[in-house]
């Protein structure tokens, strides 16, 4: 009888372990972005206006990433509350974070202004002013708030609504589901395997990060031309000023007295995704992983699940700075500057406009116009002004908004005591770093 020999087994004695798949580093990918943005600012230089048909490969890109918002705030949503046991607990976190997130966007509403006013950015650009043309993007809608976030169909919010429908959305079903108790079990699971996948998926898709930089930057750089940034160069340079005092000074020390953390040592725990940012200009880019990383820092998994996604749509911090800096900009520029009485009336006005400017390209200046257009109609054709460095506007708004969000889930997880200090001084003191595969890990601990 022939004996059959079988290849040894990691169990069999003295066999050796099987080979380690080698993975593509995460920290190559980043160094691609920086390649890309950097080859296609100079493609853009050379080729001028040619270039500038490559803006759309950035924004195919973007669009690639949009479409997975609408399932990640639902599944993210729907367990986090479904993780909570008692309703209560859902409306404390919940109603803190609303409260904490219009305090927060009206003081930076109101630092754009106290900032604008001082700088008086704008002057000497009435020449320019003049030529200026825009027309103020389309916005979908009825304008009414109430009606807007309420979707046509309970699924219809997932496939072409809004953020905030689908928010609403996956509010209802994760009361709903909680209150079924032991019965929502299967539901939860579902969804939970359902948003390993939505992961999956996005992590596969920025790897085409690179690619969808190079073409924004192209395009950008090429349409614009250094003239006209320079032209625009100190409110750029004011506007990246007052969000780094806002983010360095303002968040920093409400950090500190909330919870004593550094918002140094945050920024560096987040670096990866700032880069990720900056090349997208989008902070929707970087919301998959912001929730996996304050879960790994130590913040609760319920609070993580309302108040990440909840922040995207109503904590925009830089969209709120830039939509006063950019409304007194154009009132200056055109000669027209806007008086105390209409600042103030815009400002409330952008407190609740600025909910609904979701973190992407686009949506803040599509914002401004529609302010401008309900105060100031005379003003709405200054926003070309703004068109040519929206794009730079853009990645400052976007690490605003996303640090701001980031401060918000530690301090509110702090006020209702669902923080693992010790946790947080691990992972901030880079003794347990972050891994992209706990991304997936249906098993981790929370």
């Amino acid at each position: 009888m022939t004996t059959i020999q079988r290849p040894p087994t990691a169990k069999t004695p003295g066999a050796l372990p099987p080979a380690p798949r080698r993975k593509i580093g995460a920290h190559w990918l980043y160094l691609a972005v920086i390649v890309a943005v950097v080859a296609g600012t100079a493609v853009g230089l050379i080729f001028g206006k040619h270039a500038s048909g490559l803006a759309v490969i950035g924004t195919a890109f973007v669009n690639l990433i949009k479409m997975m918002i609408g399932p990640i705030i639902f599944c993210t949503i729907v367990l986090g509350i479904g993780s909570v046991r008692k309703a209560s607990q859902v409306g404390k976190v919940g109603g803190i974070a609303l409260a904490y997130f219009l305090v927060m966007s009206t003081f930076a509403l109101a630092l754009g202004l106290v900032v604008g006013n001082l700088i008086h950015p704008g002057d000497g650009l009435k020449a320019a002013a003049a030529t200026a043309k825009y027309t103020v993007p389309p916005v979908s809608g009825s304008g009414n708030f109430l009606i807007d976030i309420i979707p046509t169909t309970l699924f219809s919010a997932l496939t072409f609504g809004s953020v905030l429908q689908a928010l609403f959305v996956a509010l209802l079903v994760g009361f709903a589901v909680q209150s079924m108790g032991s019965k929502g079990e299967p539901i939860l699971n579902g969804i939970a395997v359902l948003q390993r996948l939505v992961f999956k998926i996005l992590a596969g898709l920025m790897w085409l990060a690179p690619i969808g930089a190079f073409g924004a930057i192209a395009g950008v750089v090429g349409s614009a031309g250094w003239s006209a940034i320079g032209a625009l160069g100190l409110l750029v340079a004011v506007f990246y000023a007052t969000c780094a005092i806002f983010v360095l000074v303002i968040l920093g020390a409400l950090l500190r007295l909330t919870t004593g953390f550094s918002i140094l040592k945050l920024l560096y725990y987040l670096r990866q995704e700032f880069l990720l940012i900056v090349a997208t200009s989008s902070s929707e880019t970087a919301l998959p992983r912001l929730i996996a990383k304050m879960e790994h820092l130590g913040v609760s998994r319920p609070v993580v699940g309302i108040v990440v996604p909840t922040g995207y749509s109503f904590n925009l911090d830089g969209t709120a700075l830039h939509l006063t800096m950019a409304s007194l900009f154009i009132g200056n520029a055109l000669g027209t500057p806007l008086s105390m009485g209409q600042q103030l009336s815009l400002l409330i006005f952008m407190v609740v406009a600025s909910k609904g400017a979701a973190g992407v390209t686009g949506a803040g200046l599509a914002t401004l116009g529609g302010g401008l257009a309900t105060h100031r109609p005379d003003l709405v054709p200054g926003v070309g002004l703004i068109v040519a460095i929206d794009r730079f506007m853009s990645e400052a708004r976007a690490l605003t908004n996303f640090s701001g969000n980031a401060v918000a889930t530690l301090v509110i997880g702090a006020w209702v005591k669902q923080i693992d200090h010790d946790q947080v001084n691990r992972v901030l003191d880079r003794q347990d770093p972050f891994d992209d595969s706990d991304m997936l890990d249906e098993q981790k601990a929370h």
